[in-house]
């Protein structure tokens, strides 16, 4: 995996890149710590009114009097805790779109049911935070510093004041560590991952890896472009430092890299390009960003994207930039993109 490390991004940099994060992000450095590897101090067998401690991806270790109850977190989080029985009071982070419906991050979370604390970036009530009486805040980590995926730099320090915090790290490692450390912790949290639909999406997650090695394997001379898009600049992602495209590369992917990094310190994520460059790189299949924060190809109007091999080939399928940490939400992501190798026309 890459050894790039950056404590600053820009706010464009991060969500845009379609690499993990967004066209509206912007990372500070903060937390103790750079942990690649912590450990779940306790696990489901844990009475809910014993003791309870979980050492982060931070290297920080909580520990609590008893099992939180109250748990508040980011809502891709919050929706792979739902996947392991664990359920939070209130949300963070994309959870609603402009209809009101579940935003993709969400998963298969009732959203009605959750106190959502902000929708979009920079925005978390603390005050409202403060009266769900939060035991725990748990979020994803992005950088070596541990910074909290969607808790704002200006009130970091008010919300830190009200419960103690967990971090995933999914900063330059592989999909399948940062699947271990969310099912680590939601086993101590009290998740049920003996229940049938866990283990079964677990073994179909298996299923799901090995067949997108064997398309991979069969099918060398696709090359795989990950993008996202926005009105100005398509971002080409580099696979050095998003979870996903590492663990597919380690399948034996044929992923496109970047040539060049972007004028601000992306710190390795993406390469920005005009639309007017976007045939820049050469592709047989376009993976694109499904999140809202991006533009859809649907929706994409530009003449030199129509015009592209894959786009022309029909040979675009979305992505998941922020996985769901669940093994029941990768495994769609995983097979989509075996079925796509699978099919896919050398067109480049």
């Amino acid at each position: 995996m890459s050894n790039a490390r950056t404590a600053r991004f820009s706010r464009r940099g991060i969500l845009a890149a379609g690499g993990a994060l967004g066209l509206g992000a912007v990372l500070a450095a903060c937390g103790d710590g750079d942990a690649k590897n912590g450990g779940s101090d306790s696990s489901a067998a844990a009475e809910a009114s014993g003791p309870w401690s979980f050492k982060d991806d931070r290297g920080t270790t909580v520990k609590l009097d008893k099992v939180p109850a109250n748990i508040v977190a980011f809502t891709g989080a919050a929706a792979a805790l739902h996947d392991y029985g664990v359920q939070v009071k209130g949300v963070f982070g994309p959870t609603k779109t402009k209809d009101g419906k579940a935003d993709v991050q969400a998963g298969d979370m009732d959203i009605s049911k959750v106190t959502v604390l902000g929708n979009v970036w920079d925005q978390f009530n603390v005050e409202k935070y403060a009266t769900l009486a939060p035991e725990l805040l748990v979020s994803t980590t992005f950088d070596d510093a541990g910074t909290l995926w969607y808790v704002p730099e200006a009130s970091k320090d008010k919300i830190a004041k009200l419960a103690p915090s967990v971090a995933v790290s999914v900063y330059d490692r592989q999909l399948t560590a940062s699947l271990e450390r969310m099912w680590e912790l939601a086993e101590s949290l009290g998740g049920d991952m003996k229940a049938a639909e866990v283990t079964d999406a677990k073994k179909r997650f298996e299923e799901a890896s090995e067949r997108l090695r064997k398309a991979a394997k069969a099918n060398p001379d696709i090359k795989v472009m990950a993008g996202s898009a926005s009105p100005e600049l398509f971002y080409v992602s580099g696979t050095n430092l998003s979870v996903d495209l590492e663990y597919y590369k380690a399948l034996g992917v044929n992923f496109v890299e970047p040539t060049e990094k972007a004028k601000e310190p992306t710190g390795g994520w993406f390469e920005s390009l005009s639309w007017e460059n976007v045939d820049k790189h050469r592709a047989d299949l376009i993976i694109m960003d499904d999140r809202t924060s991006a533009t859809q190809p649907a929706d994409i109007t530009e003449a030199t994207w129509k015009k592209l091999p894959a786009v022309k080939a029909g040979q675009v399928i979305g992505r998941s930039a922020e996985p769901i940490l669940s093994y029941d939400k990768c495994v769609p992501q995983i097979e989509a993109l075996a079925e796509a190798i699978e099919k896919a026309k050398k067109v480049s």
